[in-house]
């Protein structure tokens, strides 16, 4: 077990610390106190109460709170604020809600389950030796962008049928939806995200053309979404470009993220990662642990159509509330010593999949690809630290990731 006490400089109160930042953009300073190794006791003060009230804007951390919440037929998900990532339409499933979410996850949910999956492991392992055949005798790399990046890119565009020579356009693109600029400013973000989201209409468009032109749609998911029928209706053109829209953040982005996170703190902590490499078997309980302190997405957004009880306060109907999955995930009353990293921890009923009816669709492929990855990297590396005198840098919103991640080793 180790015990990771708060890092120099990091301020315990989380009123302190959001005390002037609007919820609903939440950004700014507080990415920037949260963009260090070790954020954790930051966000265990921002959860400490059932619900922070900070000049009209919500935030819920403690785990009954985001329970209460996230389960309630009666609470709209992020969708209620708008467009994802300023889409054209509603990504799916998303920004959607019940009842018309209910019918796309019948539909996605199956293609995404862990049967369907697991066939897929053997091609994460090999994938993840051809990327490490790149570097190993290099003795360092920028583990982010020569492993951690391509890797579930590759994966994804391999399930969507797309060509694997369009990966570096894949990995611009995302970037250009996600990533911050620095000295940007909120209109040109906008503008960038409207501008790399057009790119993927266009890119998917004209993929699809090319599927109908051809009279056969293709054995991947491309082709099964052509094919695919909700409530007896085959899906529209605009349906496709909505579930493609969103699966290409989701699987371009956030594995990636989550693995240069768990790289990092096996590598500044030596002993629990010779621990994990000595004894294999505990990759599935390791990773999960590991998902429950980094958090990779720390924060969404619910907004309860009714007036709803958060201890003695009162949130009214239709106001957004900020959703802290990290500070849920350190929560004393749902685990024990939360801010004791617990490699053998079980159960483990974390929420960096989120929780209730938006829970994340690709969570079993998410957990194959870590458990592949990180198991076969350890096998070809198993020792290995931050390169002497680099600057280990995190980015913390929208996904919390390690970049670049420089790693060394001895040839």
């Amino acid at each position: 077990m180790t015990d990771t006490s708060a890092p120099a400089g990091v301020q315990q109160s989380g009123e302190e610390i959001v005390d002037g930042i609007a919820v609903e953009a939440v950004g700014g300073d507080f990415a920037a106190v949260l963009g260090v190794p070790e954020p954790q006791a930051v966000y265990a003060g921002i959860g400490s109460t059932p619900l922070l009230d900070i000049d009209g804007n919500y935030v819920v951390g403690a785990a009954n709170s985001v329970d209460a919440l996230t389960r309630s037929h009666h609470v709209l998900g992020s969708g209620a604020l708008g467009n994802t990532q300023s889409a054209e339409r509603p990504l799916i499933p998303l920004d959607i809600d019940r009842p018309e979410h209910t019918k796309y996850r019948k539909l996605l949910d199956p293609i995404f389950a862990a049967k369907v999956i697991a066939p897929l492991e053997a091609d994460v392992r090999a994938l993840a030796d051809e990327l490490i055949d790149k570097f190993i005798e290099r003795g360092h790399a920028d583990v982010y962008n020569e492993f951690c990046a391509i890797l579930p890119s590759t994966i994804f565009l391999r399930l969507m049928g797309i060509p694997l020579t369009d990966l570096n356009y894949f990995l611009q693109n995302k970037d250009d939806l996600l990533r911050d600029v620095e000295g940007e400013t909120v209109s040109e973000r906008e503008a960038r995200y409207k501008r790399a989201g057009k790119r993927c209409y266009d890119y998917f468009n004209r993929v699809l053309d090319e599927r109908e032109a051809s009279g056969s749609p293709g054995d991947d998911l491309l082709g099964r979404f052509l094919t695919a029928e909700v409530d007896g209706h085959s899906l529209t053109r605009e349906n496709i470009l909505d579930i493609c829209f969103l699966l290409m953040i989701a699987g371009l982005d956030t594995v990636a993220a989550s693995l240069s996170c768990m790289l990092s703190w096996f590598a500044r902590h030596p002993d629990e990662r010779r621990r994990v490499v000595a004894n294999p078997e505990m990759w599935p309980d390791a990773i999960e642990e590991l998902m429950r302190w980094e958090t990779p997405v720390p924060i969404a957004s619910r907004t309860p159509t009714i007036d709803m009880r958060f201890g003695d306060s009162v949130v009214p109907a239709g106001t957004q509330v900020a959703v802290l999955w990290a500070a849920a995930n350190l929560d004393p009353e749902k685990f024990k010593d939360p801010m004791t990293v617990d490699l053998t921890r079980r159960p483990n009923p974390h929420y960096s999949f989120a929780t209730g009816f938006h829970r994340c669709l690709g969570s079993h492929l998410a957990r194959m690809e870590l458990r592949s990855a990180l198991d076969q990297f350890h096998k070809r590396i198993p020792d290995y630290e931050i390169t002497p005198g680099a600057e280990l840098r995190y980015e913390a919103l929208p996904v919390r990731l390690a970049r670049p991640l420089p790693l060394s080793w001895a040839v």
